[in-house]
């Protein structure tokens, strides 16, 4: 197949971008505005194969999408270009709106009229995957779990961009019959993460002898899933998931932020020892503004219908990821240099 992914030089998608070049026959055409969060950095090792085309475009700019569907011909899209840092989208929701909704439906309208202009038998095997967050359902409680019914609550700019997207790209199946499939994944953590988001954050600071900033009490609750096993899950949807549903990816392994701070310590007094605990630089901080409780995804429907299963759980996964940030200063230290440097975002000023 011939596949186009939007924000393959970001977290999740340079993820997915290896992934397709290393494990599969089919064409890349990654597509990536390299905002703040892109990083081609993250593709150094596929970037010899001749099957993985780069482009810098933004998505929002609808005419240079419809001249790269009709050049590329792509046979799936696979959507994870956004804006998606929830304290970035308290400072500035502005492009949060521009990128995940308008960029979103300038993608639908382009995949559409592509599609229609499609032979039959093209038509039937295209497929536009969206790729979402567990954060359109909004904040759980002490029990329960999200699943795909539940109803979208979305409490951040961010979430409530997505949600915004997910709804766009359901609209597009039902009234114009895009194919589409959705996902809905919880916390993504492991290699190549722009240290902006806790985990990497974390280590990295704590790499540096520098405050660990937890938001208040440490508390609430995530469900992580490592990117890798995530990568996966978003091929196996394209290719085996049924037009029109969605699939919730997570990782069952629930954590709270005080948790995953004091795990990352420990391993790291582990392999660099420190003269005292680095559970001794923990800093409480003010908490973030509308900060959800708790989020954890049943996925029992992507793991019983299309047999996914994760590979890692949290103690495998959190221990490969120090051991990655450890071995790979190359890639974070220009980024903690020259574009991020670890300073409070969220503040909610602008």
């Amino acid at each position: 197949m011939n596949i186009i992914v939007t924000g393959g030089a970001g977290f999740i998608g340079s993820a997915l971008v290896r992934f397709l070049i290393k494990n599969t026959d089919h064409s890349v055409l990654n597509l990536d505005k390299l905002t703040y969060a892109g990083n081609l950095e993250s593709l150094k090792c596929i970037r010899s194969s001749t099957r993985h085309q780069f482009l810098e475009v933004d998505i929002c700019d609808k005419d240079r999408i419809s001249q790269i569907f009709k050049r590329f011909e792509p046979d799936a899209v696979m959507h994870l270009a956004a804006e998606s840092h929830v304290d970035r989208s308290i400072d500035g929701p502005a492009d949060f709106i521009q990128t995940n909704i308008v960029g979103t439906y300038n993608l639908l309208e382009c995949a559409r009229a592509y599609w229609d202009s499609r032979p039959s038998e093209k038509k039937a095997i295209f497929r536009f995957q969206h790729i979402s967050t567990d954060e359109v359902y909004g904040s759980l409680g002490n029990e329960g779990f999200f699943t795909e019914t539940t109803p979208y609550d979305p409490r951040s700019p961010y979430s409530a961009s997505k949600a915004s997207s997910d709804h766009l790209v359901k609209a597009w199946y039902h009234t114009f019959g895009l194919p589409v499939l959705i996902t809905n994944c919880s916390n993504n953590y492991g290699p190549y993460h722009f240290p902006e988001k806790l985990i990497p954050l974390v280590i990295l600071n704590a790499l540096e002898n520098r405050p660990l900033p937890v938001y208040g009490k440490g508390d609430n609750i995530r469900d992580w899933l490592y990117v890798e096993d995530h990568a996966r899950a978003l091929y196996l949807v394209l290719n085996k998931g049924e037009v029109g549903q969605t699939y919730n990816v997570g990782g069952n392994n629930e954590r709270t932020n005080l948790e995953v701070v004091e795990t990352i310590c420990d391993i790291l007094d582990e392999y660099v020892p420190n003269d005292s605990s680095r559970r001794e630089l923990i800093t409480f901080v003010p908490d973030r503004p509308g900060h959800d409780k708790r989020y954890a995804i049943d996925s029992s429907k992507l793991r019983e219908e299309l047999g996914w299963q994760p590979e890692e759980d949290f103690q495998t996964g959190i221990r490969k990821t120090v051991q990655w940030y450890l071995a790979n200063e190359w890639w974070w230290r220009p980024i903690r240099e020259k574009k991020y440097d670890g300073q409070r975002l969220g503040g909610g000023s602008k």
